[in-house]
């Protein structure tokens, strides 16, 4: 039986393709999950526009966050944290503090998966953090001041 995919299925394909599976699968278990539609023509006709919409949106998020990323390579964010004496932080710093001040002083919001930090930070300094999305990489400087 021919069905249309609506979410993406582990093993089976992506959404909005068009796959064979068992009559029984399809019956017992893709449709009534509402995992897949019975492929007619004019769910078929609905499958490959939103398919390319998919497409389309994806490429334009991917642009949007190569630029972001970029634009990032260039900006300093400076993190403030209660630190003692010898310049050890009392709470470490970490993706989603990072995420955060990010968005706020340089105005750029990034997946909370594409910072790619090693450990939390735990000390005072400037640190280099990764970043990566797919197949775009870059980097940015978070500087760790005393409160």
């Amino acid at each position: 039986m021919k069905v249309i995919l609506i979410k993406d299925v582990k093993g089976m394909g992506r959404a909005h393709t068009e796959i064979d599976v068992a009559d029984g699968y399809a019956l017992n278990y893709l449709i009534p999950k509402k995992f897949a539609i019975a492929a007619t023509g004019i769910a078929s006709k609905e499958a490959e526009t939103r398919r390319k919409q998919s497409v389309d949106q994806n490429a334009l998020e991917n642009a949007l966050l190569a630029e972001n990323i970029a634009s990032l390579a260039e900006a300093r964010i400076v993190i403030r944290m209660k630190a003692n004496e010898k310049g050890h932080l009392y709470d470490a710093v970490s993706t989603p503090e990072i995420r955060a001040a990010a968005k706020e002083q340089a105005h750029i919001d990034l997946p909370e998966d594409a910072i790619k930090l090693e450990k939390p930070i735990k000390e005072l300094g400037t640190f280099t953090i990764p970043v990566s999305a797919g197949d775009i990489f870059g980097a940015f400087t978070v500087i760790v001041e005393a409160e």
